[in-house]
């Protein structure tokens, strides 16, 4: 008998989760002792926070696992989550700015970013309420309620500001209207109609078109707004075809900025060269694989949109920032998900994973015949 099939969830997901966040807390500590020396006297802190954060998401993914009742489908929790989730986005905005921006709830000894939290709470929402409205779906009523929730938490998240993750939740809830049967033209007036008040909202605040000028132009004023991709691209450059050695990135000291959040996937590429970013790059392929996997045989519509969205938030959010690493589009402050440091995206994102390995037993004890 298979592992998967002694352990009743999707084996090889967790092992490819498994492996992402090893390489994860070792790259943070790569990437961040020399600062953390600096800072804090300690160049284990960061590291250690990760290791923290990496075992709180794995005590959530047992929970997942192990719980038999789909609590994360019932009205009361899916509800109260989007509630808990819209206040604590209100709170932010209520909280002391963290490099100029409101995107974290900041009490003493804690600190958390509830966006991370808006991506699993906003799938939950659209799955269940489409289920609940497959009927009715494409009427003017639910539409009108779907793109009431969907603008409030977007809206939200634009006025901490953060334009990446909006961009992200808007995706995504696009997506998982697409498959919930929404008609494909609400969903293009929807785009239209969005489009055009993420571009009007991109070009109010300076910063926002400085950074799509260091973009376009980046050799222009390396050492202005095109510094951060410049550097980007010299750590990426200088790793070559099986990098500069473990431990060995230059850039880390002080060189190029948010080196151990934003911008893990350039130091990785610099000590582990092409190598390691195609291996790194092969790993979310296959998490996507088995992701997608899970959602084909799904037993319900529900567990599919979810299992579905869940997979394509966590893929396209890395492969955006493995884009704006490699200078193929503007810095938006997006992490690389399970690599790059911030307990609240790593908890976030592995209870995510948790859901859809809960949703693998499903499948398990459907006996679907889908195979991939």
């Amino acid at each position: 008998m298979s592992a998967r099939g002694r352990l009743g969830f999707d084996v090889q997901l967790l092992a490819v989760t498994l492996v992402l966040v090893g390489l994860g807390i070792f790259f943070v500590f790569s990437a961040s002792s020399f600062m953390a020396s600096q800072k804090y006297g300690q160049s284990l802190h960061f590291m250690v926070q990760q290791i923290l954060g990496a075992l709180a998401g794995l005590a959530v993914i047992a929970f997942l696992v192990s719980v038999k009742k789909d609590f994360f489908l019932e009205p009361r929790f899916v509800y109260g989550l989007l509630g808990l989730t819209g206040l604590l986005l209100a709170l932010c905005l209520a909280m002391p700015s963290v490099a100029n921006t409101n995107r974290w709830i900041v009490l003493p000894g804690f600190r958390f970013q509830p966006s991370e939290l808006a991506k699993i709470s906003l799938i939950l929402f659209l799955a269940t309420f489409i289920e609940s409205r497959k009927d009715s779906i494409n009427d003017k009523k639910t539409l009108a309620v779907i793109a009431a929730v969907i603008a409030g938490v977007v809206g939200l998240v634009l006025l901490e500001p953060d334009f990446g993750t909006a961009v992200l939740l808007a995706g995504l809830a696009a997506t998982v209207l697409f498959l919930g049967g929404v008609k494909l033209r609400y969903l293009a007036a929807a785009g239209l109609v969005g489009g055009i008040l993420f571009g009007f909202y991109l070009v109010q605040a300076d910063y926002r078109v400085e950074r799509i000028q260091g973009f376009l132009a980046s050799d222009k004023d390396a050492l202005g707004s095109g510094y951060q991709v410049t550097q980007s691209m010299l750590a990426l450059g200088s790793g070559g075809f099986v990098g500069a050695g473990l431990g060995r990135s230059t850039q880390k000291l002080n060189f190029l900025p948010f080196n151990h959040t934003d911008f893990i996937f350039a130091i990785l590429g610099e000590e582990t060269g092409l190598v390691g970013t195609i291996v790194t790059l092969g790993l979310y392929l296959f998490f996507l694989w088995r992701g997608l996997k899970i959602a084909l045989e799904a037993p319900t519509p529900a567990y599919k949109m979810i299992a579905a969205g869940i997979t394509l938030a966590i893929v396209a959010q890395a492969l955006m920032n493995m884009s704006i690493v490699l200078g193929l589009g503007p810095a938006k402050g997006t992490p690389l998900p399970l690599l790059s440091y911030g307990r609240s995206s790593l908890v976030c994102t592995l209870g995510a994973v948790g859901i859809l390995l809960h949703i693998s037993r499903k499948r398990a004890d459907t006996g679907s015949t889908v195979r991939i």
